[in-house]
């Protein structure tokens, strides 16, 4: 339990850093751009990789950033382009994921296994139950008539996610762009 008190006091000075603010900033903007491409697969499976910059923000900035950064982007992407209606039970999912991968990533190696479990993490609390109770809240839907096919999309795109997820962390970590980001200030 000592740990993860340090883990979160951690993180929480990491967002007084300008370096964090800034780099922040410009996996935000990566982020949006990201998420004008996917690839549709069928009706109802889209590969994403918009929430790789959000995933590296938790590794590299821990939970307390992670949460702060998965909620704001979600509220911008929602300005910039606004799909659905707006709904906080989306955006707090955003949020809880980012301290679910900042609580498995922050402050460790990143690792295939240590990728997998986060995104497990996310996908069964965040993906699979909240995101579910949603959009049965929302549509007015039956939370047990939707949770088979959400839980089968997401499992189908757990290994897929997390194998993306570790090859861009690896191949950022091997050009040195993390070490970057950690040592350099910007103020």
């Amino acid at each position: 339990m000592k740990k993860l008190a340090t883990l979160y006091t951690q993180s929480s000075q990491e967002i007084r850093k300008t370096r964090t603010i800034a780099s922040c900033a410009m996996l935000a903007a990566v982020a949006i751009v990201l998420g004008y491409f996917s690839i549709e697969l069928g009706n109802s499976l889209r590969i994403g990789f918009s929430s790789v910059p959000n995933r590296l923000v938790d590794y590299l900035f821990g939970p307390v950033v992670g949460a702060y950064f998965g909620g704001l982007l979600d509220i911008l992407k929602y300005i910039i382009k606004p799909t659905g209606t707006f709904f906080p039970g989306f955006t707090f999912d955003a949020m809880l994921a980012g301290v679910i991968c900042g609580s498995v990533l922050y402050g460790r190696k990143l690792t295939l296994g240590r990728v997998f479990l986060a995104k497990f993490l996310v996908l069964i609390i965040c993906n699979v139950f909240f995101n579910t109770l949603w959009i049965s809240i929302l549509y007015g839907k039956a939370f047990m008539v939707l949770l088979p096919v959400r839980l089968l999309k997401n499992l189908v795109m757990w290994p897929i996610d997390s194998v993306i997820l570790y090859m861009v962390g690896t191949v950022l970590e091997r050009a040195g762009v993390f070490r970057l980001l950690k040592r350099t200030s910007f103020s």
